[in-house]
C-alpha cells in the first residue's frame, strides 16, 4: 500500500498507508483520531523554480507528444533558422546537421579505404 500525506487541523501533517481506492478518503489523525483530509506536498525546489525553467519544462513536455506538421510557413522558418550565417562545427547546438568531408577514398586497385575512421573495418 502507498503512503499518503494528510493534515490534521490541530497536529499538522502525518502520513498514513491507504489503498489506491481509499487514498482520497479522510484518515484519522494518529494523535486525536479526528478525520483529516489528504494533501499533496511539493518539494521547495518545485515551488521556487524560475519562470523560464517552468516554461521550458512545459514546452518540452508538450513537444514530446505533439506531432510536427510541415507547412510552407514552418519550412520557411526552418530555412531561415538554418541559414543564419555561421560555420557549423560538431556540437554547435544550432540544430543544423552539417555534412562533413568524408575520409573515404579509393586505392589504385579500387578498394575502399577509411584512414583514421574505422581501422578495424574490413572493406567490401
Amino acid at each position: 500500500m502507498p503512503l499518503y500525506d494528510y493534515k490534521c487541523r490541530e497536529h499538522g501533517v502525518f502520513h498514513a498507508l491507504a489503498t489506491l481506492e481509499d487514498c482520497a478518503e479522510p484518515q484519522p489523525c494518529p494523535r486525536c483520531a479526528e478525520l483529516s483530509a489528504r494533501i499533496i506536498l511539493l518539494p521547495p525546489e518545485v515551488l521556487n523554480q524560475a519562470k523560464a525553467s517552468i516554461q521550458a519544462a512545459a514546452r518540452n513536455e508538450r513537444s514530446a507528444h505533439e506531432p510536427v506538421f510541415s507547412t510552407p510557413e514552418t519550412r520557411q522558418l526552418e530555412q531561415e533558422r538554418r541559414s543564419h550565417g555561421h560555420r557549423h562545427t560538431r556540437g554547435c547546438g544550432c540544430g543544423h546537421e552539417s555534412k562533413g568531408k568524408s575520409n573515404l577514398f579509393y586505392t589504385a586497385d579500387g578498394k575502399k579505404m577509411f584512414p583514421s575512421m574505422r581501422p578495424w573495418m574490413i572493406s567490401h
